[in-house]
This record gives structure tokens, sequence and C-alpha cells, in this order.
């Protein structure tokens, strides 16, 4: 080997080198490109995942958002459980309001997109300034109600409690869950 001309001697440096790069390097590098790859894919993976994550808690704020609403429209809108305990309010009203209550018609449910519209006919006799304040009170409670067909006219033996008589509609609503053709209409009391 001392006899080589040096040139022998670079190519058995290049064919040590080539064996050892291929034994060697080569694998490694192959992994190291595919640890690279790998990498990169688990990333985006977790560049989606946190995606996701900022969308689902977006979407869960809107949703304790829109809870809260329905729970603030609920006191509005009543459940039907709720419906005699609203019965119930009314006559104290008109009792409170020094009014006596000389019909109470419940007329049924009308069914609306998502809960029942409920008329109640009442009919009331008492002092003016009595049924302002009995509106007036209704109009306070913490139920919506709207009054329709109002109408006043005077007594004809008055006294001093009592100089009118009125007749009115006054509508509640009632909130539905569901709003599927396989539930039931709930039945208010009385029925």
């Amino acid at each position: 080997m001392k006899d080589w001309p040096w040139y022998s001697y670079l190519v058995v440096a290049v064919v040590l080198f080539a064996i050892v790069f291929l034994m060697f390097l080569k694998p490694r590098n192959e992994k190291i490109a595919n640890a690279k790859e790998e990498r990169i894919r688990i990333e985006n993976e977790v560049n989606q995942l946190k995606s996701k994550k900022r969308q689902l808690d977006k979407i869960e704020t809107e949703l304790q958002t829109m809870t809260g609403t329905l729970k603030e429209l609920e006191v509005v809108i009543p459940q039907q459980r709720e419906i005699s305990d609203i019965l119930k309010q009314i006559q104290q009203l008109a009792y409170d309001s020094r009014l006596e209550i000389v019909k109470f018609v419940n007329r049924g449910e009308i069914d609306k997109d998502f809960y029942w519209e409920w008329p109640i006919a009442i009919e009331i006799t008492g002092g003016y300034h009595n049924l302002a304040l009995f509106f007036d009170r209704l109009g306070r409670f913490s139920r919506l109600f709207i009054t329709e067909n109002f109408a006043i006219r005077a007594l004809p033996g008055q006294n001093a409690n009592e100089t009118i008589t009125a007749n009115t509609t006054i509508k509640t609503y009632i909130f539905r869950e569901t709003v599927s053709s396989k539930n039931p209409k709930p039945k208010p009391p009385g029925k």
C-alpha cells in the first residue's frame, strides 16, 4: 500500500466515505427528514386543534349567554307548571286593588310557533281608580300580560266601592320547550 500512487489513496478514501455515508449517515438523514415531516404534521394538527378549541370556547360562551337570556325570558313567559300560580296571583292583584272578579273564563291555548298564547276573559267590578291600580300592578308583574278588548261601563246600582264594571281579555304566554307535533298541548287548570 505504500507504493500506491496518491490518487489511489484518494479513491480508497472516497470509497470508505461512501460506505460510511450509505451505512450510517444516509439512514440517519432519512430518519431526521421523517422526524421533521412528522413534526410539521403534528404542528399543523396542533394548530387545527387550537383553532377548534377557540371556536368551542366561543360557542360555549355564546351558549352560556343564550342560557342566561333564556332564563330571563322564562320569567316573562311562564312554564306550564306555573299557570295555577299565575291565576292565583291575578286574583290576588284584583283583591289587593279592592276589585271583585265576577267572571274568569279560560279560553284555552292558541298554538303558536314556539309558545302557546293563553287568553283569559275577565269581568271585574269596583271603582275606577281601583281598576287603574289593578292594571298598573298587572303591568309591573314579572310575567308578560297583554290586555285586549277592554270595555268599561257604569253599574246601574252604584255604591261607594262599586261604580263600574270592566270586561277585558288578558293574554299571557306559555313557553314550549320543544316544537314538536308529537308533544300534546298542556292543559291549564280548570279544563
